[in-house]
């Protein structure tokens, strides 16, 4: 059994689906701190059958929005003198910035290179999100 020692202030990100947990963890520059940071993949869950966490000790600045485009079903446990103070689950924004890139190779974000994304919120079951430029789609796959 693989056992990750617990957390004196940070945050830990639970129910990551299965697989998405580097891809969130490059999101996040996790890859840039200078603290303990912890990727734990495909660990047994009785709910999800598998799933990913990420354990990050030490205060950081969350990007809430972020995580609620790349996995809206995340819980987020707020840790501090080693105990769980508040336990959080991420929306899904109306609209982000700067956080999704779009792929349409004739979107004006692709010439003009200093534009910032920008994408709506079109179908908040499917967590599909479109480009405000040229209606490109982004998915979570």
């Amino acid at each position: 059994m693989l056992n990750i020692s617990g957390l004196n202030e940070g945050y830990v990100l639970d129910h990551i689906k299965a697989g998405d947990g580097m891809d969130i963890y490059t999101y996040l520059g996790l890859d840039k701190l200078d603290t303990e940071v912890a990727l734990i993949k495909n660990v047994k869950s009785n709910k999800m059958g598998k799933k990913d966490i990420i354990k990050i000790e030490g205060s950081y600045d969350l990007d809430f929005d972020m995580l609620g485009v790349m996995d809206p079903n995340i819980t987020i446990d707020v840790i501090k003198d080693g105990r769980i103070i508040e336990k959080r689950k991420p929306n899904m924004p109306e609209m982000v910035e700067g956080i999704i890139k779009c792929k349409n190779p004739r979107c004006i974000t692709t010439i003009e290179q200093e534009l910032v994304h920008r994408f709506r919120l079109t179908d908040r079951t499917k967590g599909t999100y479109r480009c405000v430029y040229c209606e490109q789609s982004f998915k979570k796959k």
